[in-house]
């Protein structure tokens, strides 16, 4: 029991002097996320918002497809990611398994079905309670999405808040791709990992908490984006 106090202790003194090492662990795990959920606003929400706005032939399909996708396993995201970065594979010239770009693809693959599937949701339900006012007005489909966009910034910001949340805790698909190499690619989820199996409990312990510290940040950010979602929509 002493030992785990210790552990604590040191834990929140490394927090709170912010040891290079560890900076140097966070830079790289905020740098990886934050780029993940960048390219995956580029991708899902376009297609969010096709998928909301309009209705063509294999749309069911589809919607059922990234539906699936959002639960897929992080460690087969990570292998699928391995099989096409390798040397074998069709991206292996590029040369990028075990870097901080191959981990970015692997988040980005993770977490892009998600952001597609959530913004589908958000506009759709938008684009139901204007349909009438569009089609009177006879708006352009172009001119529709941007409308939506604009409207749903709150909600949108949100479902991006629940991506970056969910790239930030991952492993699993991570580990995999960029192999955990110290001062490269180690991010805060392998980090913990890895100096838990090597008993240096401080350490992981203080990773733990700026982690914990970041998922309460994300949830104290989506509660407050409702609300001002709900304050605009009544006011």
């Amino acid at each position: 029991m002493q030992d785990f106090a210790e552990a604590f202790r040191l834990a929140f003194h490394l927090v709170s002097q912010m040891d290079d090492e560890l900076a140097a662990i966070i830079a790289l795990s905020l740098r990886v996320s934050l780029t993940a959920v960048a390219i995956s606003a580029l991708i899902g929400l376009p297609l969010g918002a096709l998928l909301a706005t309009t209705r063509f032939r294999g749309r069911g399909g589809l919607l059922v497809l990234v539906n699936a996708l959002m639960g897929l396993p992080p460690v087969v995201v990570g292998l699928l990611a391995y099989m096409m970065l390798s040397n074998a594979g069709p991206m292996g010239f590029l040369q990028l398994l075990y870097t901080p770009t191959a981990m970015i693809i692997a988040q980005a693959i993770l977490i892009t079905p998600i952001v597609t599937a959530l913004s589908r949701q958000v506009l759709e339900d938008l684009n139901t309670e204007y349909a009438e006012q569009f089609a009177s007005l006879s708006v352009p489909w172009a001119t529709r999405v941007g409308a939506l966009i604009v409207d749903a910034r709150y909600g949108l910001l949100t479902v991006l808040l629940a991506g970056f949340g969910r790239a930030v805790a991952e492993v699993g698909a991570v580990i995999i791709v960029g192999g955990n190499i110290a001062h490269l690619t180690r991010v805060m989820t392998t980090a913990i990992a890895l100096e838990t199996s090597k008993g240096d409990l401080a350490l992981a312990l203080a990773l733990g908490i700026v982690l914990l510290a970041i998922a309460l940040s994300v949830n104290a950010a989506v509660m407050s984006l409702r609300l001002t979602a709900e304050r605009t929509a009544h006011g």
